[in-house]
């Protein structure tokens, strides 16, 4: 079990998986999990994460570990984590679509966690703008398995498999010069 943490990703029973889009070697936000969960539960009380619970896979690396939170039943957060510091390398959270009356409020609460993980690590957005901003991603990555965009820093992942369920990640990216900007001057 990790310390106060922040949720991401999972699935039903069995664990979820690393995320395939994770780019190797990609950096880490300077946060760790327990420091994301904390600041973003104070700044969306009415959406909680519990903490995150590691969990055990074959699939981690040494320096990756994967951890876990339940949100409702149909609803979950998930994280890579750079071993040992638990910074996060990747943000998720998943929403497993339901039928019937609860459908509508269930996939409006899923969007309400990925805006506020979106502004989470967009800080310079309103909460409109992340919603806004939320919708253009879920649209462009509409019946795709796996649509990603970057803007400066970080990388935006859609993972949409229909009735199977659907992934928002928020992922650091590696910033490097231009070669074309070295002999400028």
């Amino acid at each position: 079990m990790l310390g106060a943490g922040f949720p991401l990703h999972a699935a039903n029973t069995a664990a979820p998986t690393t995320a395939p889009y994770l780019l190797a070697g990609a950096p880490s936000f300077d946060q760790s999990i327990s420091q994301f969960r904390e600041a973003f539960n104070q700044a969306n009380p009415g959406l909680p994460l519990d903490e995150f619970r590691a969990i055990d896979s074959s699939r981690d690396t040494p320096t990756l570990t994967r951890a876990a939170s339940k949100i409702n039943e149909n609803l979950y957060a998930s994280t890579a984590l750079e071993r040992g510091t638990l910074k996060i390398k990747s943000m998720q959270i998943t929403w497993l679509p339901i039928q019937g009356p609860e459908q509508k409020a269930a996939k409006s609460k899923a969007l309400d966690y990925m805006s506020a993980v979106l502004q989470a690590f967009t800080p310079a957005l309103t909460k409109k703008q992340s919603q806004q901003k939320l919708q253009k991603l879920l649209a462009a990555g509409k019946n795709k398995r796996y649509y990603a965009t970057t803007e400066g820093a970080i990388r935006y992942v859609v993972a949409d498999n229909g009735e199977k369920g659907l992934t928002f990640a928020v992922e650091p990216i590696k910033l490097a010069l231009s070669d074309t900007l070295g002999g400028a001057n």
